[in-house]
């Protein structure tokens, strides 16, 4: 799932520990996240949402153009 995570994540100052820690999640699940190879729940988005300063349609939203590009791939 492509997300914009790492950016906001980096734009804060914030390391992948750090956010792992706020989330109550592994920095390695961080980094999945951030690869686009881990879906995070609903709960966990919105935990990163709100340790990063940010809404979902900041972070998670993917356009429905990008979308339908990736599904036909």
């Amino acid at each position: 799932m492509k997300n914009h995570v790492k950016t906001a994540r980096v734009r804060s100052g914030m390391t992948q520990l750090q956010l792992a820690e706020k989330t109550g999640v592994t920095r390695q699940t961080i980094s999945l996240i951030e690869k686009g190879k881990y879906n995070p729940t609903l709960k966990l988005c919105l935990q990163i949402c709100y340790a990063l300063g940010k809404s979902l349609n900041e972070l998670f939203w993917i356009a429905k153009e990008e979308n339908d590009e990736k599904n036909q791939r």
